[in-house]
This record gives C-alpha cells, sequence and structure tokens, in this order.
C-alpha cells in the first residue's frame, strides 16, 4: 500500500475492495486522474483508493499517470536532540529540494537542507519513508516524490532561511514545539515527525 497527497487527503494505492465509507474507489488501470484531484480538492470526500491487482506494480502504474519531479530532503537533528524546521507558504515544513545535474539523491538532500538553512557539517544517519505528493506548477499537476534522510550535525552556528525560495524562518525545534509545528504542516511531513 502506498499514499499520495493532494493537499492533506490522500490517494491510497491498494489490491484490496473496501466498502466505501468515506471514500471512494477507483480501478487503477482506468482511472483519470484529473477527475480525482478534482474531486479532492472540491468535495468532502477524505480519501480516494485506487485499486490494482499487482502490489508490486502499484506505485509504478501510478507514477506513469502524471510527470515526476524527484526530490531529497532531510529530517535534521542537533546535539540537544532538536529537529530543524523552515516556515514556508504559512506552513511549518522540512528542507527538501529538486535533484540538480547527476548528483545523488544523497547529496540532493543535504545540499538542499544546508542552502534552505543556513546548517553545515550534516551527516546522513539513515533513509526515512520515501513520500509522495501532487502540486500544481504552471497549471499542470505533477507528482512529487521525495527521498528522506535522518540527518544529525553538530553545528551550532546562525541559521539562514533561503528567501528567494520562500522561507521566512528556520528554526530548531524540540519535541514539544514539533508538535505543535506539526498541527500547521503537511500530512507527508506528519509521517516523518
Amino acid at each position: 500500500m502506498y499514499t499520495i497527497f493532494v493537499g492533506n487527503k490522500p490517494i491510497i494505492l491498494t489490491t484490496k475492495v473496501e466498502k466505501e465509507t468515506d471514500f471512494k474507489s477507483y480501478l487503477l488501470k482506468s482511472v483519470n486522474i484529473g477527475k480525482i484531484i478534482k474531486t479532492l480538492n472540491n468535495t468532502d470526500l477524505k480519501a480516494v483508493h485506487l485499486v490494482g491487482k499487482n502490489p508490486n506494480k502499484l506505485l509504478k502504474h501510478f507514477l506513469r499517470l502524471l510527470p515526476n519531479v524527484v526530490a531529497g530532503g532531510g529530517k535534521a537533528y542537533n546535539a540537544n536532540n532538536e529537529i530543524l524546521f523552515i516556515y514556508r507558504n504559512d506552513k511549518w515544513d522540512l528542507p527538501k529540494g529538486k535533484t540538480e545535474g547527476k548528483e545523488s539523491i544523497e547529496e540532493t538532500s543535504i545540499r538542499e537542507v544546508e542552502e534552505e538553512t543556513g546548517v553545515e557539517r550534516l551527516k546522513i544517519v539513515k533513509p526515512l519513508p520515501t513520500t509522495y505528493h501532487i502540486f500544481k506548477r504552471n497549471g499542470k499537476h505533477k507528482i512529487k516524490v521525495t527521498y528522506w534522510f535522518e540527518m544529525k550535525t553538530n553545528f551550532d552556528g546562525k541559521l539562514f532561511p533561503q528567501e528567494d525560495e520562500g522561507i521566512t524562518k528556520v528554526e530548531w525545534l524540540d519535541d514539544k514545539a514539533s508538535i505543535k509545528a506539526l498541527e500547521n504542516s503537511y500530512a507527508n511531513i506528519r509521517i516523518l515527525v
């Protein structure tokens, strides 16, 4: 099973047909993704299930429905075990961004966290779950596939929000502040924190 978010509403890829309650089910192989996005955005429907036969091909088939944007990001911890958050578009988020050139996804993730926050000396500790969400740019829908990594750093210098990327704040948040920030964040970020 995979979850792709449209805003905070999930599209769930599954092989199980379940009785519809606050969601609708469609066959993955014949779905009109544009209509699904519109329905999720404009109704009080809570979710959509896209049903396929082969669990190993669900994601591959779904990713062919729209252009993909590959990104990397980090859930970075400092020496005080605080998590690095950015504030952009009136929401708390974790730093992430698109791959450039021939860099690896790990290189992308570290570069993006550094560029968006000013934090240095990041080391990847382990991979985290990959997230998927649909967004609209220049009138066209795309699927952002974000590979996440847990990172550590002993950096204790000044934080610099990357303002040309719309980031207005960068902060290290402790457990309590992280939970509060997640109240005004994205569903796919809540999965990671």
